[in-house]
C-alpha cells in the first residue's frame, strides 16, 4: 500500500510540530531545573556569608566567651547559618526575577544594536578598564578612599570607552585599514570613504536624483538615514492626500534606486547614537559630520546649516541653475508673452528650462511672440530671473502701426 504526497507532508508536518513541542517543553523543563540549582546555590551562599559573619564576630573580638563554651559558640555559627538561609529565601526568588528581567531587556537591547557598535563598544570598554587598572597601584596607596576611587574611575573610563568606541568607530576602523593595508591603500580608503553621500528627505521626494544617478552625474555610494526613511514612511502615511502621494512617490524613486544597477544605495542605521537626539535636520549634519561625507539636498535651510558646520552639501537646485544657458546683457532672443507682470507694463515670459523673463513694456504683447534684447539678469540661490526689453524694430512696427490706424480714423 503506497501512501500519497499529501499525506507524507502531513505526517512531516505533524513530526515538526511534534517535534517542535517536545523542544518547547525541554527548554522549560531545563529552565526550571536551572532556576531550582540558582536558587539553592544562593541559599547556600547566604548560608555561608550568615556563618562567617559570626567567624568574624569573634574574631573582631565583638563577643567575648569563655573557650570552655564550645556548644554556645557552635550554637551561634548554627544561629548565623540560619540567618543566612532565612535571609537567602526572602531574597533568592527577588534576585533572580531582577536577573531575568535584566537578562532580558539586555538581549533585547544587544538583538537591536549592530554587530559593529558592539565589537568597537567592547573594544573601548576592554581600552577603560586597562587604562583603570594601570592607576591602580597610584590609588591603593591612598588606602580605603582610594580603593572607592579606584572602582569610581573603571566605571567611568569603561563608559568613556564605550561611548568613544561607538562614536569614533568608523574613524578606528579606518586607521586600523590604513596600517593593515598600508600607506597607498590607505589613502585610497579616505577617498572611497568620501564618496560617501547622504541624502535629505526633500531630495528624494524631489525625484531628479534617480535621472541624476542613471545619468552617472553622482558617483560612490548613497546612504539613506534610517531617520530619513522613518520621515518618507510618516509622510506616506499621512492623512493629507498631497502629503501622502509626496511620501509615496519618494519611497517608489528610493526602491527604483535600490534597483538601479549604476548607483549603490545603502540603508544606514548606524545614525543612532549618543547625543543624537534633535530634528532630521541636526541629525543628517551630525551623522555627514562623523562619516566625513557629504549631504545632497534641495532644501535651503539644510544648505546654510550644513555649510556653518563645515558638512559639503550636493544641492540639486544649485546644479540646475549651473546646467542653465548662459545669457548676456545685450542678447537678444524670441519668447511668447504670457501674462503681465507685477509692475505697471511690464509682461512675463518663460524660457524652456522654466527660467522667467520680465519685459519691461510688455504687457501690450501678451500671447505674442516677440523679440526682446537682455538688458540684466539676477542671479539668486533659489533660481535665476532675466530682465529684458522689447526690439526696438517692434517698437517702431507698434508705433507705425498705431499712427497708421488714427490717419485711417482721422480720414
Amino acid at each position: 500500500m503506497t501512501i500519497g504526497r499529501p499525506a507524507k507532508k502531513r505526517a512531516c508536518l505533524i513530526l515538526l510540530i511534534a517535534g517542535d513541542r517536545v523542544f518547547v517543553n525541554w527548554r522549560q523543563e531545563v529552565k526550571k531545573v536551572l532556576k531550582k540549582v540558582i536558587f539553592f546555590v544562593l541559599v547556600a551562599g547566604f548560608a555561608l556569608a550568615g556563618f562567617y559573619g559570626a567567624f568574624k564576630f569573634f574574631e573582631m573580638g565583638i563577643i567575648h566567651l569563655p573557650e570552655n563554651w564550645v556548644q554556645l559558640r557552635i550554637g551561634l555559627f548554627a544561629l548565623g547559618s540560619l540567618v543566612g538561609i532565612v535571609a537567602g529565601l526572602l531574597l533568592a526568588p527577588l534576585i533572580i526575577r531582577g536577573a531575568g528581567v535584566l537578562t532580558a531587556f539586555l538581549e533585547q537591547y544587544l538583538q537591536k544594536t549592530p554587530l559593529q557598535d558592539l565589537l568597537m563598544g567592547a573594544v573601548g570598554l576592554i581600552l577603560g578598564l586597562i587604562i583603570a587598572n594601570l592607576l591602580s597601584p597610584i590609588l591603593f596607596v591612598v588606602g580605603v578612599f582610594g580603593k572607592i576611587a579606584w572602582v569610581l574611575l573603571a566605571i567611568l573610563l569603561g563608559y568613556l570607552g564605550i561611548s568613544i568606541g561607538i562614536k569614533k568607530r568608523e574613524e578606528i576602523i579606518g586607521l586600523l585599514g590604513s596600517f593593515r593595508l598600508g600607506k597607498e591603500k590607505g589613502l585610497k580608503g579616505d577617498k572611497k570613504h568620501t564618496n560617501w553621500k547622504v541624502l535629505d528627505t526633500s531630495v528624494i521626494i524631489d525625484g531628479r536624483i534617480a535621472d541624476l544617478c542613471e545619468s552617472g552625474f553622482i558617483e560612490g555610494t548613497l546612504l539613506v538615514p534610517a531617520f530619513v526613511l522613518e520621515e518618507l514612511r510618516h509622510i506616506a502615511d499621512s492623512e493629507d492626500v498631497l502629503k501622502r502621494n509626496r511620501g509615496r512617490r519618494g519611497l517608489d524613486i528610493l526602491n527604483a534606486m535600490r534597483k538601479s544597477a549604476k548607483v549603490k544605495v545603502q540603508i544606514y542605521d548606524n545614525a543612532h547614537g549618543p547625543g543624537d537626539a534633535g530634528e532630521v535636520d541636526t541629525k543628517l549634519v551630525k551623522v555627514a559630520q562623523r562619516l566625513g561625507a557629504k549631504i545632497i539636498t534641495n532644501d535651503f535651510n539644510l544648505n546654510k546649516v550644513a555649510e556653518l558646520h563645515g558638512v559639503g552639501v550636493l544641492n540639486i537646485n544649485e546644479l540646475a541653475n549651473a546646467v542653465k544657458p548662459v545669457v548676456l546683457p545685450g542678447e537678444e532672443m524670441q519668447v511668447q508673452v504670457i501674462k503681465d507682470g507685477k509692475e505697471m507694463g511690464q509682461g512675463v515670459a518663460y524660457l524652456d528650462d522654466g527660467t522667467m523673463i520680465v519685459i519691461d513694456g510688455g504687457k501690450r504683447y501678451i500671447g505674442q511672440s516677440i523679440n526682446v534684447l537682455v538688458t540684466s539678469v539676477l542671479q539668486t540661490a533659489a533660481g535665476r530671473m532675466i530682465f529684458a526689453r522689447p526690439r526696438i524694430g517692434d517698437r517702431r512696427d507698434d508705433h507705425g502701426s498705431a499712427r497708421y490706424d488714427e490717419a485711417n480714423m482721422v480720414g
